[in-house]
């Protein structure tokens, strides 16, 4: 990209204002970024030795002060100051899932833990999972994102629309993060309601804040978008440098959509609440892991870790959760690493594919396990459908929601219905509903495809 310089003011909020709200608030932010500008250069060697060490680090403390992995050790026979050699002895301890975090809450707090805080995820799929997090955490997880941010020339104070659903965020506009907000020059537009008029201001205060940067679900940014398109509102002419997107898969023609009418590049983000800031998308293309702060592993549907290129479950260990630890933690996100260096020249491992959640896998009649793409793509082509939602309720029987742009004639029906039955199964039942809108998940996300259906359980 080409080289951007910062406005005095955002100079003075990253330079001075940031690094002493976080000084206040006793994190290492700054710090930890300025040392992860420097380690995002190492070879990969070098950055495997630096995971070792702080997996050594976090086992150890795991070991001496949280209840639950002391008697986890204890049982395995484990030892991580004699038995932890290499990053694959990782693999020795077993996986962890929302239900051992909900069941293990209290036993995972490290004794030793100071300032913890209690977050959750959103419950888009179900229950929403209650966790902790410590200073440490928070530091290396702010630094990450904000080394991420200043890959593209933002920093943190530039102009800054974010649109989200989650009711954490929404919920905290009290007075101290309002004022917060207003010196970072952040604004928040709530992403639950898409209306036509929630739309048109939107779109005006994107434009009266001209920011620099946009952050939000792909789902809401590509929305805006195409109202603004459909308007004839220009939208490419604010200096936007880039959008910012994460927390849903993102489809080839959301980036598309966003790009063309923002006028600037999309940088696809991933991560979560419970995870952490897991991989960010640099100019070169590459999805970055932030290795130094989390190792990934690709699993198999028997918890087997797979090779570079092959594709399975996301597992993360987080190194800097040592106050309660997520040690081998299950995301239930599909991807594939890749074994090629980006040709930024960033030592940082990449993320090559993120398929999306094992939610979003198809199951047909016959045990064939399928993306959600394979439907996906069949609405997509339809020049009726303005929007849609793709629930697999069972092996039998598929719910279709569409908005239309016209009424719903039994030919557009039956030609979804064979598609969809040529793809599932002859005898499944597919269930069309015209409706006015999609509702957004409880997190204010959306999401296209959602199998009930546990593929590990049908058999092949």
């Amino acid at each position: 990209m080409a080289p951007s310089y910062p406005s005095p003011y955002t100079a003075v909020v990253a330079g001075l204002l940031f690094p002493l709200h976080e000084r206040l608030k006793r994190h290492r932010s700054v710090a930890v970024r300025r040392a992860m500008e420097a380690s995002q250069h190492w070879s990969p060697a070098r950055l495997r030795e630096l995971q070792l060490q702080r997996l050594r680090r976090l086992l150890l403390r795991a070991h001496s002060q949280v209840p639950y992995y002391r008697a986890l050790f204890a049982e395995l026979g484990f030892d991580p100051a004699r038995d932890l050699h290499s990053l694959a002895d990782l693999a020795r301890l077993p996986l962890t899932d929302k239900a051992t975090i909900r069941a293990n809450g209290e036993a995972l707090k490290a004794a030793d833990a100071v300032g913890l805080a209690r977050f959750n995820t959103g419950g888009s799929s179900g229950e929403p999972l209650i966790f902790h997090i410590g200073r440490e955490r928070v530091s290396h997880d702010v630094a990450a994102k904000w080394r991420a941010t200043r890959w593209w020339g933002v920093d943190i104070g530039d102009p800054e629309i974010v649109v989200w659903g989650s009711p954490i965020e929404l919920g905290a506009q009290d007075r101290v993060r309002a004022l917060r907000d207003r010196v970072l020059r952040t604004t928040l537009l709530p992403a639950f309601e898409m209306s036509a008029a929630r739309l048109d201001g939107f779109v005006a205060a994107i434009r009266a804040r001209r920011p620099r940067m946009l952050f939000g679900y792909p789902s809401a940014l590509s929305h805006i978008a195409r109202h603004a398109a459909a308007a004839g509102q220009r939208m490419n002419d604010l200096g936007i440098r880039v959008a910012f997107v994460t927390s849903e898969r993102l489809y080839d023609e959301q980036r598309s959509q966003i790009g063309n009418t923002f006028g600037c590049p999309v940088a696809n983000g991933y991560g979560g609440r419970d995870a952490g800031f897991i991989a960010h998308q640099c100019p070169a293309g590459g999805m970055h892991l932030t290795a130094e702060d989390i190792i990934v592993e690709i699993i198999d549907a028997a918890g087997q870790p797979l090779p570079a290129g092959a594709s399975g479950e996301i597992v993360i260990t987080h190194l800097a959760s040592g106050d309660f630890p997520f040690i081998r933690y299950r995301t239930g996100d599909i991807g594939v690493l890749d074994p090629a260096p980006c040709a930024c020249g960033r030592g940082l491992p990449l993320l090559k594919e993120i398929q999306g959640r094992s939610t979003d896998f198809l199951v047909a009649q016959d045990g064939t396990v399928m993306h959600g793409l394979a439907l996906v793509y069949i609405l997509r082509d339809l020049p009726q459908v303005q929007a849609f939602k793709i629930v697999q309720e069972s092996l039998a029987l598929t719910r279709v929601q569409l908005v239309l742009a016209a009424p719903l004639e039994d030919a557009l029906r039956a030609r979804i219905e064979q598609s969809f039955r040529a793809r599932l199964g002859a005898g499944v039942t597919v269930d069309i509903e015209r409706v006015d809108e999609i509702a957004a998940e409880r997190s204010g996300k959306y999401r296209y495809v959602v199998s009930k259906v546990d593929a590990g359980s049908v058999p092949a």
